[in-house]
């Protein structure tokens, strides 16, 4: 999916998931519902939203902040699923599904959110038709992503992923004033993506480093020749 076509689903979501837009399509009593079950929640730095394998009580709109999905492997080795930015819902889809969560969300940065009860949530997407078709969208997109992640790793050198993860991190997440990628990742987490050993992304990213396609600064990264670094890991957006 191109970034552009992604920014119009966050945009839809963000235009029908609001007070306002809901006070204007709900009835008062379901209006009332919502807007007395919702909570404000602040998370820090490495809190735990919800952990695996947790009972479901309600979704988590972000309102501020990033957090990451993982999942813990066989030798307890945590496999990152994907980032959470400011305008994204999780929680949704075990709740849909029926069961407890399958992976882990933390905060990687100080987070601020809005908690919806799960007989809410449920409760709207059954009255609201336009919350209910954004939602289809959020998933279809989410569904999309999850097979570009198998390709991503089946078919790619590492060298190949970690200049495709660049580009795509620096697109979900944004860049600060000075140009730095929106969130610190450690190497070891830059493996964990990539599929690789810690040593070897150390060694990759001083390469790209060494090539001028990326500037680094302690864990932050920016992406210096977007063209070259596009080129190498065959990203299309």
């Amino acid at each position: 999916m191109s970034q552009e076509q992604q920014v119009v689903i966050e945009e839809r979501f963000a235009k029908v998931f609001n007070d306002q837009s809901f006070k204007e399509r709900l009835s008062e009593k379901d209006y009332e519902k919502y807007f007395n079950a919702k909570k404000k929640f602040t998370f820090q730095k490495h809190d735990i939203i919800f952990e695996d394998g947790e009972i479901p009580k309600g979704i988590y709109v972000i309102e501020s902040g990033a957090a990451k999905l993982s999942k813990s492997g066989a030798f307890g080795k945590d496999q990152i699923l994907r980032f959470i930015k400011e305008g994204d819902l999780i929680g949704y889809r075990a709740l849909l599904c029926g069961e407890n969560f399958q992976a882990k969300a933390e905060a990687m940065t100080d987070i601020e959110c809005t908690f919806l009860p799960s007989d809410v949530f449920m409760h709207l997407l059954e009255v609201d038709s336009q919350l209910s078709f954004v939602m289809l969208q959020k998933i279809s997109y989410e569904l999309g992503e999850s097979s570009n992640t198998i390709t991503f790793l089946a078919q790619k050198t590492v060298r190949e992923r970690l200049a495709e993860i660049l580009i795509l991190l620096e697109q979900k997440l944004g860049t600060d004033p000075e140009g730095f990628i929106k969130i610190s990742l450690t190497r070891e987490e830059i493996a964990n993506i990539i599929g690789t050993a810690t040593e070897s992304a150390i060694r990759l990213i001083s390469e790209f480093k060494g090539d001028q396609l990326i500037e680094v600064d302690g864990r932050n990264i920016k992406i210096l020749n977007h063209d070259k670094l596009m080129k190498l890991g065959h990203v299309v957006l």
